[in-house]
């Protein structure tokens, strides 16, 4: 699957999820409902992905973790927030460079509309 059709899918089925659920709930539901959601369109995904942080040379376990890796080509973080922060955006762009991913998509369920909870983030190879 070409990466622009998997984020415009997995924007689809995130919007669905919030018309059905709205915003109020833990990142969490999100995720499961996702998780659901990419599983019923046989859309292949790996879920809480460790993520080592690469120091001199020496991978190491720090509790970083992706919370979707669809299709092996884009991130996605999800979170459940007032508002999304230059810290979510800069988190994201950091786990892409740490796994060479070109595409994330950044998800905030906390929000009236969807449309604004969703941000593409791209990493410059």
């Amino acid at each position: 699957m070409e990466i622009n059709q998997i984020t415009k899918k997995v924007i689809g089925v995130a919007i669905e999820i919030h018309k059905i659920l709205g915003p109020g709930l833990l990142e969490s539901a999100y995720e499961e409902c996702l998780c659901y959601e990419l599983s019923t369109a046989r859309i292949s995904f790996r879920r809480q992905v460790d993520l080592p942080v690469s120091y001199k040379e020496v991978k190491l376990d720090c509790g970083y973790r992706i919370d979707l890796l669809v299709e092996e080509e884009v991130i996605i973080e999800l979170k459940a927030v007032e508002k999304l922060l230059p810290i979510h955006e800069a988190q994201l762009l950091t786990y892409l460079k740490m796994t060479d991913k070109r595409l994330g998509l950044l998800i905030n369920f906390n929000v009236p509309a969807l449309r604004d909870g969703i941000k593409r983030i791209a990493n410059r190879l």
